[in-house]
């Protein structure tokens, strides 16, 4: 079984795709609305942006694709992404790391500094 640790620290852009698919299977432009709203905004992706990370994570194993599905009544048809389980322990260790680091006494210490 791989090592989830081996695919740490995520990319910013890859937690948020991983974070999109946590809770269900979604198609690219769902993805890059989950994303901004997940961000207010923040991360916008454009089409080839999102297909290269897509495309990336793919090849390290940490999402699939669930297949294709009609998206409307127009009878087009979408690809849709899924986390694997890979993807998940990578996603759980990577917010596991992101927490310690957080809840480090040191970050704290910076964060009462500058925070006012």
């Amino acid at each position: 079984m791989p090592d989830a640790r081996d695919h740490l620290p995520l990319k910013p852009i890859d937690l948020e795709l991983l974070l999109a698919l946590a809770g269900e299977e979604r198609h690219g432009y769902g993805l890059v609305q989950e994303i901004a709203a997940h961000t207010d905004g923040l991360v916008t992706l454009d089409p080839g942006n999102l297909y290269r990370v897509i495309k990336r994570l793919m090849e390290s194993g940490l999402i699939a694709e669930a297949g294709h599905r009609h998206a409307d009544d127009s009878g087009e048809r979408r690809r849709y992404y899924r986390m694997t389980a890979l993807g998940g322990r990578v996603l759980a260790a990577e917010l596991d790391r992101l927490r310690a680091l957080v809840n480090a006494r040191s970050t704290r210490a910076v964060a009462r500094r500058w925070i006012p």
